[in-house]
C-alpha cells in the first residue's frame, strides 16, 4: 500500500507511460468534443440555445472545422502518432486564436484558454520527463 507521495514516484510506472495515458486522455476528451460538434451540425444538441442552421456562417465554420479536426486529433493521439500531437497542438492554437485575435466574433474565453494551456504544459513537461529517463537508460 501506498503511504506517501515519495513512494508513489518510486512505485509509479515509467514516464513514457504516463505520457501515453495522457495523451489518451486527451484523445477521449477530444473525441467527446468532435461528437458534441457533430451533434450540433445535425441538430441534436444547439448551442447556446442557437440550433446550427441559425449560426452566422462564421460560427457554422468554425464548428466543422473543430468537428472534424477533433475527431483526427483525437485518432491520432489514442494511436500515439506524430502528426496527432501535431493537429491536438493546432486544435489548440486554432482555439487560442479563435479566442483571442477573433475575441469580437467568437467572445472570449479567458478560462478555456488556460486550460488548453495547462494541457500543453503537462504534455511538455510529460515529454521532457519521459525524453530524461529515456536518455538515463542509455
Amino acid at each position: 500500500m501506498i503511504t506517501s507521495f515519495d513512494e508513489l514516484l518510486r512505485n509509479r510506472p515509467p514516464w513514457q507511460a504516463v505520457l501515453v495515458w495522457y495523451l489518451r486522455l486527451m484523445a477521449v476528451l477530444l473525441l467527446v468534443a468532435g461528437i458534441i460538434h457533430w451533434a450540433r451540425i445535425i441538430g441534436i444538441v444547439p448551442w447556446r440555445g442557437v440550433w446550427f442552421w441559425d449560426m452566422p456562417i462564421s460560427w457554422q465554420a468554425v464548428t466543422v472545422f473543430f468537428a472534424v479536426l477533433d475527431l483526427v486529433a483525437a485518432i491520432g493521439l489514442w494511436l500515439t502518432v506524430s502528426w496527432g500531437t501535431v493537429m491536438w497542438l493546432f486544435r489548440v492554437a486554432a482555439q487560442i486564436v479563435i479566442h483571442t485575435a477573433f475575441a469580437g466574433l467568437f467572445g472570449q474565453r479567458p478560462y478555456e484558454i488556460a486550460f488548453y494551456l495547462a494541457t500543453v504544459a503537462v504534455y511538455l513537461l510529460l515529454l521532457y520527463l519521459s525524453g530524461r529517463s529515456e536518455r538515463q537508460k542509455q
